[in-house]
């Protein structure tokens, strides 16, 4: 992401409707969140307000976009009195975290090997970063490119931009039957958004059985998938 940054289309608005679908993927990373923490592409501050339970002695929220930067100071009055919030890119930072986020973030990046790298600088010894991307580039749809998109993540890509001095702890897809869903989109509804009622529908329905198909599956496929770091010492 470059400075000045707007970021295009609605999909923050609409999932933030998807209350299931936070709540299945938060379990599989908020164990590793902890200390000073560093989320990359706030948004309007879902992702915090799902996450920052004010144990963490830091969130800064790190946001490209000046507009969405102005609606975050704005909801600091809502949030635990450890968030604070910065505009513009990584490139932006100095000190050291303990965690680094990216969720539904790095796939708007187009340099990613490049971001990932400058997070792996700031972060501390033992710290974690936290990857949220959408699976498979065999899905990427008109949506996709709507919003941004410049790819969509596998295993093996992750793996490939990973630094040097970071361990993959785990990777896992996630949602296997929303993978389904976005097979239709693709080839057959073809639509550029999904609309509110479409939301409502898979977060209630397709990821509540998610739960349990990805385990049915062994996370071998999904429509996203998520990826936890550690920096060695």
């Amino acid at each position: 992401m470059s400075d000045p940054f707007k970021y295009p289309g609605n999909e923050l608005e609409l999932f933030q409707h998807a209350k299931h679908w936070k709540k299945y993927f938060s379990k599989q990373v908020r164990p590793f969140i902890k200390g000073n923490v560093l989320e990359v592409g706030a948004g309007i501050g879902s992702t915090t307000s799902l996450l920052n339970d004010g144990s963490a002695k830091q969130w800064l929220m790190l946001e490209p976009d000046e507009q969405m930067s102005n609606v975050l100071r704005g909801k600091l009055k809502d949030l635990p009195s450890n968030s604070t919030v910065q505009s513009g890119s990584i490139d932006s930072v100095k000190e050291k975290f303990d965690t680094i986020i990216y969720i539904d973030v790095l796939e708007h990046i187009e340099n990613d090997s490049t971001e990932v790298n400058k997070a792996a600088d700031l972060l501390q010894e033992d710290g974690h970063i936290i990857i949220l991307a959408p699976a498979f580039q065999s899905l990427f749809s008109p949506f996709d490119k709507a919003i941004g998109h410049y790819r969509r993540y596998n295993r093996q890509l992750l793996k490939a931009i990973k630094p040097k001095d970071l361990k993959i702890i785990s990777t896992r897809y996630y949602d296997s039957m929303g993978y389904f869903a976005s097979l239709m989109n693709k080839f057959f509804l073809k639509q550029k958004y999904p609309s509110l009622k479409q939301i409502l529908f898979w977060d209630k329905w397709m990821v509540t059985l998610s739960t349990i198909t990805d385990k049915l599956f062994f996370h071998s496929f999904g429509k996203s998938i998520i990826t936890i770091w550690k920096k060695l010492n």
